[in-house]
């Protein structure tokens, strides 16, 4: 399987055809153009909606360096390792955001949790879930958590 190679150049004049033609003789394709422009803005700035076809990244996860895949956020998977041992502890969501808030995890937008905030991170927690629980690391820590009555 051949590896594609990819380019991106600042574009400080036009290109002329000669370019053009020298950088297809030396084997590259011309995928995409890019334009940009200076826009007077408006005295009182509008929030531009998302598009619909943009999605939020997934808490826990991040873009990559070279922008082709999401890699795990250390920080936001740790965030999640946490919450999963509270959920396995039967913890209140009130108490999990207090939790966290004293270990100074925060929001991705820099604020403290609350309850409202940690159950509505519940769905992504079933989602990774079955990746955090199983391995060795899990296996051990599991091993240092309290009983809970109604599991013991």
């Amino acid at each position: 399987m051949k590896k594609i190679d990819r380019m991106r150049e600042k574009v400080t004049i036009l290109p002329t055809s000669t370019y053009l033609s020298k950088m297809h003789d030396a084997g590259w394709s011309l995928v995409a153009l890019e334009w940009e422009r200076e826009v007077e803005s408006s005295s009182t700035p509008v929030e531009q909606e998302p598009s619909a076809a943009t999605e939020e990244i997934p808490f826990g996860l991040r873009i990559s360096a070279d922008c082709h895949h999401l890699e795990d956020d250390p920080l936001e998977m740790q965030t999640l390792k946490f919450l999963a041992e509270m959920i396995v502890q039967d913890i209140s969501f009130t108490s999990m955001a207090d939790a966290l808030n004293v270990r100074e995890y925060r929001t991705r937008d820099g604020r403290p949790w609350n309850a409202a905030g940690v159950f509505k991170l519940t769905p992504r927690l079933i989602d990774v879930a079955p990746r955090i629980l199983s391995g060795t690391e899990w296996e051990s820590r599991r091993k240092q958590l309290s009983h809970i009555s109604w599991n013991s």
